[in-house]
C-alpha cells in the first residue's frame, strides 16, 4: 500500500517484478492524491479524500503502462 499524486496524463507509478509501471487513473483525476492497494498483481486506487474507488488494475508484467481493468455494467 502507498500514497502518491496522480500526474498531468492521468497516470501513477508503481514497481512491480523489479520494473515500472505506469497504471492509466484518468486525466480527469490528474493532481488527486490517491492510495494504491496491491495484492499480487491486482491493484485498487481509491481516492485520499472521498474514499471513492478510482480504477482496478491487473498488472501485464509484458506491458509498462497498464490500462485499467474493464468493470462490468
Amino acid at each position: 500500500m502507498r500514497t502518491d499524486r496522480v500526474d498531468t496524463h492521468g497516470k501513477v507509478s508503481l514497481r512491480y517484478a523489479g520494473t515500472m509501471r505506469h497504471l492509466g487513473i484518468g486525466r480527469a483525476h490528474a493532481g488527486l492524491r490517491v492510495r494504491i492497494i496491491r495484492q499480487g498483481p491486482d491493484t485498487m486506487v481509491i481516492d485520499l479524500a472521498t474514499g471513492e474507488l478510482l480504477a482496478e488494475h491487473t498488472i501485464d508484467p509484458d506491458r509498462g503502462y497498464q490500462p485499467q481493468r474493464k468493470r462490468p455494467r
